[in-house]
């Protein structure tokens, strides 16, 4: 993995354009990018090839923060 620090990485939580919905990116390998939705944490997962039409909605460190002060 390569990071991409303009861009979406690992753990943010993207609007992904094409495909009109909300996840986050658990892996990008050869510049695609694998999505999960919100709310599931296995099962359904789609690809992104084309990262520059996903837009972060919540970057990776502010979720690790929400996640904590939930705790």
């Amino acid at each position: 993995m390569t990071e991409n620090p303009a861009g979406a990485w690992v753990g943010d939580q993207v609007w992904d354009e094409a495909a009109e919905k909300e996840g986050v990116v658990t892996d990008v390998k050869n510049g695609v990018y694998e999505l999960r939705p919100l709310n599931r944490t296995w099962g359904e997962t789609w690809t992104v090839r084309d990262g520059t039409k996903l837009t972060v909605t919540v970057p990776r460190e502010e979720r690790l923060r929400r996640r904590r002060e939930e705790a």
